[in-house]
């Protein structure tokens, strides 16, 4: 039987020998290089204009990189991107070397500048070689990720460039050379604190709204809440005493709102309830009931040309009933409020540095016919925090509204917990997500710089989606899902998280082998990993990598000898399937787990660790879930 099973092992290892080409760029030296393609058939990486809503006036400098390890054009939303990625170490073993790069030529296109100094041309962008290129580099010009290189197939247009916007012109060897300021992921995970810090910040100078003076007393100064706030002072507060006030409010000036007691709003059921149009204005420790159920206004149809726009966006996101709204509301405070609503529980809207905190929102039992927790559109920068977000559709929901904190939350039975559409810089931390209907956190449409840290994410159908590129996930604890994490945002870092008992433990579904995966647990999964597409992923650092239940080796204390490949037919079998750690121990199979790393035809769709972990990285958060690591003698 053994016999039989090494010849098996040996057949296989021929053929993936022999037709070990497949899939991959041919290499004809003898030939010209291939032609530029279109853009929108590259694998894109680096900066987008996903976030800028002005962004298809923009003309973002691009390269496209024909790599020798690749049968697909790798495309770069900015050279500097391309020149940081080519000289970090081990870029040339992951990608090959490139054999030919072509980038956007600016030269008779009237290059301009915008007054954010975004570039922009008059006419279509064609392609030059960059090699023969010249190329602005510290000029005015920059992308919302910030300074770019301009390049042009003519050096008095690059010179005449420099002259009106400043910079130096270099050649393409000397671009290579060049070292740029990128905020990577290092970078992401270094301002974890400094997010915590800026928000801890943010929330104390919201007390201030809290300690307002009080002026007004419902009932015993004014008849009506309303009436109240009409009478009081900017800069006060009025009281609501213990009761239930049934009508609408509205706050359009610098007051807080504040109950005492058990003091409940309700509304009729239709419309929002408490309204702020004004900034540093405040809602604080009330009950809010009777919102009205729209979650879309009805007042217009969706034409084929609307499709896709920021109308349609905001129209279909951004509007609806509200336990409580505000627009145009700057510095404003939502605190120690809960709200009964079929539709939003707050709702901000132009209306950046708002805090929410103490908020608990209880939406429709049936996600379908409820809406959000937290609805933020183009309100950037604000904190929600210590809340509690029950049923409805989503926990929270982001357009355009970069710099979040949403730390210390619980959110159960939504739809999504946190969603983030057209969003960057932001920390989700130490939130507790259980029972969503279809995903826990959800990172989309191609946002940089996020943190997810922290975070317990339990029997929801899919634990954690990322999107988007150079972000930070560590820390996190995800149990009983089909997916734990869907790693799909490139150039990030994924590191000591621990994800026990799912179904695929992670995904590796960005195309480029771009990511760190280091110092995580894989405890229990029904398959630990799993690669949608792309080639041969690498995931040990600086001689160490995860924890994988079932992999098999001997110990040098920390890591060990024999490299684990969660997508090879015997090793992702080892923690379920009794006899499999002999077999991989066989000869025959040692030598085929060897040439996983250097036969072509084996590199499709693989995840390889030449250093996994003894011992888990994490116990305190393994120790939270349902499995526990099998005793191993690591000295």
């Amino acid at each position: 039987m053994a016999e039989t099973t090494q010849y098996l092992l040996f057949s296989l290892a021929l053929g993936v020998l022999l037709v070990g080409g497949v899939g991959l760029f041919v290499v004809d030296t003898g030939s010209t290089s291939p032609d530029p393609v279109l853009f929108e058939d590259t694998v894109t990486m680096g900066v987008t204009l996903e976030n800028e809503p002005d962004g298809e006036d923009i003309e973002i400098p691009k390269a496209q990189v024909f790599y020798s390890q690749y049968d697909y054009v790798v495309g770069y939303h900015g050279l500097e991107r391309f020149v940081d990625d080519r000289q970090q170490p081990g870029h040339q073993e992951r990608f090959g070397y490139p054999i030919a790069v072509y980038v956007s030529d600016f030269s008779e296109t009237d290059a301009e500048l915008t007054d954010q100094g975004y570039p922009t041309a008059d006419g279509r962008l064609g392609w030059t070689d960059a090699e023969s290129a010249a190329f602005v580099v510290g000029s005015d010009a920059e992308t919302p990720a910030g300074e770019t290189v301009m390049p042009f197939s003519d050096q008095d247009d690059a010179a005449a460039f420099a002259e009106a916007h400043g910079g130096t012109v270099l050649s393409w060897e000397q671009l290579l050379e060049s070292e740029f300021e990128i905020d990577d992921a290092d970078a992401i995970r270094e301002r974890v604190d400094e997010r915590h810090e800026r928000a801890d910040d943010q929330v104390a100078t919201s007390q201030t709204l809290a300690d307002r003076p009080e002026t007004v007393v419902v009932g015993d100064d004014a008849a009506t809440i309303q009436d109240a706030i009409e009478l009081a002072p900017d800069e006060s507060t009025v009281v609501v005493p213990e009761g239930t006030y049934e009508e609408h409010v509205e706050i359009d000036r610098p007051i807080t709102l504040s109950g005492d007691g058990d003091a409940t709003i309700q509304g009729d059921e239709t419309g929002t309830v408490v309204s702020v149009t004004a900034a540093e204005a405040a809602v604080t420790d009330l009950r809010i009931t009777g919102v009205g159920n729209t979650t879309r206004p009805e007042d217009r149809e969706t034409t084929a040309a609307d499709e896709g726009s920021e109308d349609v966006l905001e129209m279909a996101y951004g509007q609806g009933d509200a336990g409580v709204e505000i627009e145009n509301g700057n510095e404003t405070l939502v605190e120690n409020v809960t709200v009964e609503t079929p539709a939003n529980g707050v709702l901000l809207r132009d209306s950046p540095d708002a805090v929410v905190r103490n908020v608990t929102v209880y939406g429709s039992d049936s996600w379908n016919d409820g809406y959000m927790g937290v609805m933020t559109m183009r309100s950037p920068d604000g904190v929600i925090e210590n809340s509690r977000f029950v049923d409805g559709r989503d926990g929270i929901y982001t357009h355009r509204s970069h710099g979040l904190v949403y730390r210390n939350n619980t959110l159960e039975r939504n739809r999504i917990g946190v969603h983030l559409m057209y969003t960057s810089d932001v920390l989700i931390a130490d939130n507790r997500i259980r029972n969503a209907q279809t995903t826990g956190i959800d990172v989309m449409t191609n946002p940089e710089h996020n943190a997810i840290v922290g975070n317990e994410i339990q029997q929801t159908s899919r634990g954690l989606l990322m999107d988007g590129s150079r972000s930070y996930v560590a820390e996190n604890l995800i149990t009983d899902t089909e997916v734990g994490l869907a790693a799909g945002a490139g150039n990030s870092i994924y590191e000591n998280n621990v994800l026990a008992g799912n179904v695929d433990g992670i995904q590796a579904s960005h195309l480029l082998p771009t990511n760190q995966v280091v110092g995580n647990d894989f405890v229990g999964n029904y398959r630990h990993a799993s690669a949608r597409v792309g080639v041969l992923r690498i995931w040990t650092e600086n001689g160490a990598g995860n924890y994988w239940h079932g992999a098999v080796g001997t110990s040098d204390g920390t890591v060990l000898d024999r490299s684990y490949s969660a997508t090879d037919h015997v090793d992702e079998r080892l923690h379920r399937v009794d006899g499999t750690p002999t077999l991989a121990r066989a000869p025959a199979s040692d030598a085929l787990n060897a040439l996983e790393g250097s036969v072509s035809g084996m590199r499709e769709e693989s995840i390889v660790d030449t250093a996994p972990l003894c011992e888990p990285s994490n116990p305190d958060l393994l120790e939270q879930t349902d499995w526990e690591a099998p005793d191993r003698d690591c000295r």
